[in-house]
């Protein structure tokens, strides 16, 4: 019987499963644990969310990229199903500065000039491709998954977070009270403020404070850009239209010293020299 290659990603170095009930969460181990979350992304922005698939993506069932291999994933694991590849039903995948030099830069790049961000004088890291299983979207979920980023980033040291965080469909009229509540109260400052590219640059500042119903716009934003927010997040300059994933994107960035919240404080004490 064949053995299970390791892990793609040399960089990682792994902590404890963190564990919620039936649920744990940790870094993918094997190429088997990376193949089940492309998997489920694939099953979560193809099938559910309207992305288009081209034919090698839809024949393989897998939303995969260049970047996977280079990178952490992060796993939820519902223990119920098993110990493997069989039990992931969410995942986060972390990609940090020197795993994106073996690549020749970050995802992100292709929609914002993140120049700001690499010019930082600390480790960065880039968050993408959250996911999670329809039955699983709860707010505990959610915090698990903020624990084990928490776990990360006092691991490996990380002074600054971003990434491109989707709000759904490409709408913009729709997407109006979203995109002007996030720049008009949580612009990044101009030293750490990410512009989208000039070719698919689209402005945020689509109504006038007057006309926005914060409390309705804050409240209609995805869990996840929620979390960011709550953590001290900013958005960059514009927001970018991918009309593969059929969504509208905005670059989120978090600066870790300014995270105050329970979801950290836990792993500065205890998490040790990365």
């Amino acid at each position: 019987m064949p053995t299970e290659p390791p892990r793609a990603a040399p960089l990682a170095d792994g902590f404890e499963e963190l564990r919620a009930g039936n649920l744990g969460l940790r870094l993918a181990e094997t190429e088997a644990e990376i193949d089940a979350a492309q998997a489920l992304r694939y099953r979560v922005f193809y099938e559910e969310m309207g992305a288009h698939a081209d034919a090698a993506t839809r024949a393989g069932m897998r939303d995969r990229d260049a970047f996977d291999a280079v990178a952490d994933h992060l796993l939820v694991l519902d223990h119920d199903l098993g110990q493997g590849p069989e039990a992931v039903v969410g995942t986060y995948r972390l990609i940090r500065r020197r795993a994106a030099d073996r690549i020749g830069g970050f995802y992100s790049a292709a929609e914002y000039d993140i120049a700001p961000l690499l010019a930082f004088d600390g480790e960065v890291m880039e968050l993408g491709r959250s996911c999670v299983a329809g039955a699983y979207r709860t707010r505990g979920t959610l915090q698990l998954l903020w624990r084990g980023i928490a776990a990360f980033v006092f691991r490996h040291r990380i002074d600054l977070m971003f990434g491109c965080a989707s709000l759904p469909g490409t709408d913009l009229d729709a997407l109006a009270p979203q995109l002007s509540y996030l720049h008009g109260n949580h612009l990044a400052p101009p030293a750490l403020r990410p512009r989208a590219v000039p070719d698919r640059y689209v402005a945020m500042d689509r109504l006038p404070a007057s006309a926005l119903n914060m409390r309705a716009a804050l409240a209609s934003l995805p869990p996840l850009v929620k979390g960011y927010l709550r953590l001290g997040g900013f958005v960059g300059d514009g927001a970018v239209i991918d009309r593969q994933f059929n969504t509208t994107d905005v670059c989120i960035v978090v600066k870790t010293d300014l995270v105050t919240d329970k979801y950290f404080r836990h792993y500065e004490r205890t998490a040790g020299p990365g």
